[in-house]
């Protein structure tokens, strides 16, 4: 069974990554086995995601608009409100380590994005469900 029931993911730099196509698909699939999923960005309050994507995130989360930005504990916690859960049923994923320490200090599970690839790996252990092919 999966403890961790929300994914939260940031944009720049993960979305925004080659192959990031991969990560749609995978977060797509995480929402089919009930998993709620976020966007955490510390974008301005103007920033939204493309809009074919509004299927794709139970929640967007920016720094412009919550007047707080990664890695303060607030925006973290802020996030897990927004999907209805506690910090501790999320996996956070960022390129940064910062961020990614941040996000573990509120409580959250954290994976650094160094790939795609490695990253849907972590997911999948941690989600306990398939998100490749």
């Amino acid at each position: 069974m999966c403890l961790v029931r929300g994914l939260v993911l940031d944009f720049g730099g993960v979305l925004t990554d080659s192959g990031s196509e991969e990560l749609l698909i995978a977060v797509e699939r995480a929402r089919r086995e009930d998993i709620r999923t976020a966007i955490l960005s510390n974008a301005d309050g103007r920033w939204a995601p493309p809009r074919e994507w509004g299927h794709l995130f139970d929640a967007v989360v920016t720094s412009g608009a919550s007047g707080v930005a990664k890695p303060d504990a607030e925006i973290y916690l802020l996030t897990a409100s927004e999907l209805g859960l506690e910090p501790g049923d999320c996996v956070f994923v960022d390129d940064l380590p910062v961020n990614v320490r941040g996000a573990a200090a509120a409580g959250m599970v954290g994976v650094h994005h160094t790939s795609v690839e490695t990253t849907l790996q972590e997911l999948e252990i941690l989600l306990a469900i398939p998100l490749r092919g």
